[in-house]
């Protein structure tokens, strides 16, 4: 609250380029009281720092378990950034920009396929504010808690098919190798329609940046050994808020 007020005596954070900055200027016309306005513009930047540390830290944490365990989708990754380095006359991965990292369709298949798997958040809640009826004719009273699992979701045969909980990121790509977004009621690990995480993008970005710039600098070894398909069948996983590797994902980093 007090970087907020602070951001109040600054005129300039209209056009400056930081996150709050930009919600502060795009909700000022929204009609709140003052101390209104800034519990809402906490409860924004707190989600979203909620949402993207431990999140994103669990999803990388459960797709280099999964590389581990099919090594011929590591190489596939590791192929197709080093072929778009060179296609865009790159030094260093960490050269590529935003459109470049765009082109990386395995990975981004590859990912949304870890996280189908192993969604971060398992369990999502929600408050009824008022009575309803859901689609599919169930009633839903005021004040009923409504729950789903991103975590059965995705390793239901009814949605995925018979190889529903096989490592597969080409069920994400169509015939031209081009990442191909499913239906996102049927994808909920960022949620859907108006509920829709407003970070999808940004993290998408962000683990695209970090896996290519680790995978370019070292070979990850899993301790123990990663998840292949026998080992998916009983996943080592800690469900709390967020669905964490149990004790942690020790690895071995070989510098390449």
């Amino acid at each position: 609250m007090d970087v907020i007020k602070s951001k109040e005596t600054q005129t300039a954070y209209k056009t400056n380029e930081d996150l709050l900055s930009r919600f502060m200027a795009s909700s000022c016309d929204m009609g709140f009281e003052d101390e209104q306005m800034r519990k809402f513009l906490r409860d924004i930047v707190i989600s979203f720092i909620l949402a993207g540390k431990d999140s994103t830290s669990t999803a990388f944490t459960w797709f280099f378990w999964l590389l581990d365990g099919h090594l011929h989708c590591k190489h596939l990754i590791r192929k197709e950034f080093s072929m778009l380095v060179t296609s865009c006359h790159h030094t260093h991965p960490l050269n590529l920009t935003f459109d470049d990292l765009k082109k990386l369709n395995y990975l981004h298949a590859a990912l949304s396929e870890s996280m189908r798997l192993f969604p971060p958040i398992p369990i999502n809640s929600r408050l009824t504010v008022d009575d309803d009826i859901l689609p599919d004719g169930t009633y839903v009273g005021k004040g009923w808690f409504a729950d789903y699992s991103a975590y059965a979701m995705g390793r239901m045969e009814r949605l995925w098919g018979s190889g529903c909980r096989e490592f597969k990121p080409e069920r994400w790509l169509d015939g031209n190798g081009v990442y191909q977004p499913l239906d996102q009621y049927k994808y909920l690990v960022f949620h859907g329609g108006f509920r829709m995480c407003l970070g999808k993008e940004m993290a998408y970005l962000q683990m695209k940046s970090v896996v290519v710039a680790v995978m370019h600098e070292f070979e990850i070894e899993v301790v123990g050994g990663g998840g292949t398909p026998e080992r998916m069948v009983h996943p080592p996983y800690s469900l709390s808020l967020v669905l964490s590797v149990k004790n942690g994902l020790p690895v071995r980093l070989k510098k390449l």
